[in-house]
């Protein structure tokens, strides 16, 4: 009987509960994650091993052993679970079953962490480095009568291979566990998974093709990957002929992204661990910035970096050391293919208007004619930040429509949400509306011909010129100003407040001090 989605995903959660009395909430997806990968591997190598043996078992008996295993892993087995210790009395193979066997004996972390290690050493294409630190082997971090009662819980898992069950159900169930992994443990697991309907609406306006190459330069779980693949599988293509492009900056995190992409059955991937600002991965032979179709990212917002001194990527100048937010911009539009190449990036509404080194970038990007759509989110989508958010949606020079050249496309959903536990969420309805209006043509005032029931409009550069290059959205959607005072403005009427109240207060001071009274502080 196949297995459903409801039942694998509340027995993984019953494994992970098991954790509850050794660590934070928080922590579970650094145990989780490498177990059920592990058990994943091991149940598929086995079926595949018990398929061959069914299948020639005429043919074995006239086989030398090492001939056998040629045919096995050419025919039958894409990856390799070894044996440890081979040739000796302590020989096991490094697979969930042959471990599982001693799990009552002292030193089951040390077992398990072998058995992993052994696993990426024979698969170093696949496998390296994916299992992450696994620092939650050692006995000091997760006693091994709680890793004991973590791994008995999960064997009562059905067997986690093809056989058994889809790799929508596996990948279903792995995306179940980053959900409930940040719902309920806040901002730290959340800050590397963004909300499901925040991928799927930046994905649905990028429409990723077939066989082109998607890369996410803060990939976190590696969702917007994955989501690009499903989009393109559910508008009728193939997902898998799309080649797959993350870097991350947490190596633990960079290896919950691969095991998420392998439970995709997703294979033409590369996840590389570093810095991206500082230390970017891929490359062009000639040392250049290496260039995608399609670019897509949710990176830390305002984070304080060491900027640039001579970087090629620094169009319109260096963002500031207290916020990264346009060097992200920057490094994407230097990643993006020069004839058919698309960015969209999640940002704080701060990128809009911030002034000073961002200002003059943001006047850069919008001279070049580089920026497409401003897309205004609801507040607290996220389950790091509460603040409202935008997408910035990106065209290789040149490759703008006719009638979007020389503009900006601005829209408004910022109250299309519905209230759910922890924070709002986007409905399919709020994102299909979203990219109909994207989609739509305009008439003569710049209002989209099908808005989807959202406030939109093309604004003209001259006009976002006249503005001192400012993008906040009331500028240029009236309702909007209307019911929301414009961001910048407030900030400009509080400032100008501000400085009267200390000159007030200043001359205050200087009365009652020739009056001789003394004691008030400014």
């Amino acid at each position: 009987m196949a297995v459903t989605q409801q039942e694998i995903e509340n027995r993984l959660w019953d494994a992970a509960d098991e954790l509850r009395v050794a660590m934070p909430e928080a922590q579970y997806s650094s145990v989780v994650f490498p177990l059920m990968f592990w058990k994943y591997l091991s149940d598929t190598w086995e079926h595949h091993h018990q398929e061959f043996l069914t299948e020639n078992k005429d043919l074995l008996d006239g086989l030398a052993a090492e001939e056998a295993r040629e045919i096995e892993y050419r025919d039958y087995q894409s990856f390799e679970i070894p044996f440890i210790h081979p040739g000796t009395v302590q020989e096991r193979r490094a697979s969930w079953s042959s471990i599982l066997g001693t799990i009552t004996q002292p030193g089951l972390g040390q077992r398990v962490r072998a058995s992993l290690q052994a696993i990426e050493t024979a698969n170093p294409d696949k496998f390296s480095r994916l299992f992450g630190s696994m620092t939650w082997t050692s006995e000091e971090v997760l006693s091994g009568e709680v890793l004991a009662a973590v791994m008995q819980t999960m064997d009562r898992t059905p067997k986690m291979h093809e056989g058994n069950m889809s790799h929508d159900v596996l990948g279903g169930a792995y995306e179940y566990l980053l959900k409930r992994f940040s719902d309920g443990s806040g901002t730290r697991a959340g800050q590397f998974f963004t909300p499901r309907e925040v991928v799927e609406l930046i994905v649905e306006v990028l429409d990723p093709k077939g066989f082109e190459s998607v890369y996410d330069p803060t990939c976190g779980s590696g969702g917007m990957l994955i989501a690009s693949a499903n989009l393109l599988k559910a508008h009728g293509g193939r997902g898998y002929t799309l080649k797959l492009y993350g870097q991350e900056a947490v190596q633990d995190t960079a290896g919950v992204a691969r095991m998420n992409l392998f439970m995709h059955n997703l294979t033409q991937f590369k996840v590389e661990v570093g810095d991206t600002l500082k230390d970017p991965r891929f490359k062009k032979p000639d040392g250049s910035i290496a260039q995608f179709d399609v670019i897509l990212a949710n990176p830390p917002y305002s984070l304080k970096w060491k900027p640039w001194t001579s970087d090629p990527r620094a169009i319109g100048g260096t963002a500031p050391a207290k916020s990264a937010d346009w060097a992200f911009v920057q490094h994407m539009i230097a990643s993006m293919a020069p004839k058919k190449g698309r960015a969209g990036v999640v940002l704080p509404h701060g990128v809009l208007f911030r002034g000073g080194e961002e200002g003059a970038i943001r006047r850069s990007v919008l001279d070049d004619d580089l920026l497409e759509a401003v897309i205004g989110l609801p507040p607290n989508l996220f389950y790091s930040t509460t603040i409202p958010t935008c997408v910035l949606v990106f065209r290789a020079p040149g490759t703008k429509t006719p009638e979007r050249q020389g503009g900006v496309l601005f829209i408004d959903a910022s109250t299309r949400f519905a209230k759910a536990t922890n924070r709002n969420i986007l409905t399919d309805a709020d994102i299909a509306n979203v990219v109909t209006a994207y989609h739509s043509t305009f008439d003569a005032d710049g209002h989209p011909v099908d808005p989807g029931g959202l406030a939109a409009r093309f604004a003209p550069l001259s006009e976002i010129v006249a503005n001192g290059y400012d993008l906040n959205i009331g500028r240029y959607i009236k309702h909007v100003a209307a019911e929301q005072e414009d961001l910048g403005t407030l900030i400009d009427a509080y400032n100008i407040a501000r400085a009267e109240r200390q000159k007030v207060e200043q001359r205050m001071l200087t009365v009652l001090a020739s009056a001789g009274i003394e004691g008030f502080d400014e």
